[in-house]
């Protein structure tokens, strides 16, 4: 049995310590909180040891492995402890706030040999995992263009000041879910060698982003366009989609499927055929032993839990992995704190009073 230790309590830390603690393998052996009823309410129910205190809990019981859902802020120190601790770790997304930061841990998480893996659930999404391995098989030919995006109706008012409203803490559109479709990004593309014309825009948030927009640019002329507003609600809940063109062939995919288009000019993909391919989540997707919001949920977990058990298991979201990703989230608040790369002189801005006028003139 692997032990494991849980800190955060939150969302997501009631989710994982839910899946983690009906997996098989694992005894959950301590959680760490600072909410002293959800503790009460724990201890009474399910026996677990619990900690108000992360050091103390690191120091008074014999873990493997921990996980780490607090707070983003949180997450650099706290690592940092349980890798000194000699402990793998499964950690939140994003890993930290900066990647010089996360290079750090993931360089100390090497020294110490120990397992390491961020929860960028889409990787374990059985249609986002086929597009890796059309890709792999160079089903559409040279890639040359990609299109990440993310709507949803998270932010539909002006929120209260928790974490996840500030940018200080991890919280906002950018950190808290561009995210996802950034990883996805550097999961097929690799790291961007530049960004451009980066938007980070509010809707309704006034200490944050509600919405991203960004060009990125990859080696041999490959471009991605990413797309994210997470106050949308055309969606009845958030949805991440990928579309990616190549010189063969076009792969569209979200949760639920992948449409794959192949031309004739595509090499042999066994289960595909010229032109249009539709495959389903539901056949990519293996069972799972306990299921909560998502397939992809428990089979990250599981995955950590095995490599933990076995260290010649290939990692799918290590720390290296994840120091990518937090890098491009640092080179998109860069780019869009410095503006416009290429500035109209000449450009006259517009007075409300004009704009108004302009608009009632194209009604008629």
């Amino acid at each position: 049995m692997i032990r494991v230790g849980v800190v955060g309590l939150g969302k997501m830390g009631l989710s994982h310590l839910a899946m983690i603690k009906a997996h098989p393998d694992v005894d959950v052996v301590a959680v760490v909180d600072s909410t002293g009823y959800i503790l009460d309410v724990l201890s009474k129910y399910t026996g677990v040891t619990t900690y108000t205190d992360y050091q103390t809990m690191l120091d008074s019981v014999e873990l493997d492995a921990i996980l780490i859902a607090t707070p983003t802020r949180f997450h650099g120190p706290m690592v940092r402890s349980a890798l000194e601790h000699g402990l793998s770790v499964f950690c939140e997304k994003p890993l930290t706030l900066t990647s010089a930061e996360s290079m750090s841990l993931a360089t100390l998480a090497d020294e110490k040999g120990v397992v390491t893996q961020v929860g960028y659930h889409n990787r374990f999404v059985g249609a986002f995992a086929e597009v890796k391995a059309l890709l792999d098989a160079g089903a559409i030919g040279r890639v040359t263009h990609i299109l990440a995006e993310a709507y949803g109706p998270v932010v539909l008012k002006p929120k209260g000041s928790t974490w996840r409203s500030q940018r200080t803490e991890g919280g906002g559109c950018l950190y808290d879910y561009a995210a996802h479709p950034v990883d996805l990004l550097s999961w097929y593309a690799g790291a961007p060698i530049g960004v451009g014309g980066t938007v980070l825009g509010s809707v309704f948030s006034e200490n944050t982003e509600d919405e991203v927009f960004s060009t990125l640019y990859y080696p041999s002329g490959v471009s991605a366009q990413l797309s994210v507003n997470w106050s949308d609600e055309s969606y009845r809940k958030m949805t991440t989609q990928i579309t990616i063109t190549g010189t063969a062939g076009r792969i569209h995919a979200d949760r639920q499927e992948v449409q794959v288009y192949l031309r004739d000019s595509a090499p042999d993909i066994a289960g595909y055929d010229r032109g249009w391919n539709v495959r389903y989540t539901t056949e990519l997707t293996d069972n799972v032993w306990f299921y909560l919001r998502g397939e992809e949920y428990s089979a990250q977990l599981d995955h950590f839990v095995r490599r933990v058990g076995n260290r010649e298991l290939a990692d799918t979201n290590s720390f290296a992995s994840a120091v990518v990703t937090d890098r491009v989230l640092e080179l998109l608040t860069i780019d869009a704190q410095a503006g416009p790369s290429t500035v109209d002189a000449d450009a006259v801005v517009p007075t409300p009073a004009s704009t108004k006028r302009r608009l009632f003139a194209r009604r008629g």
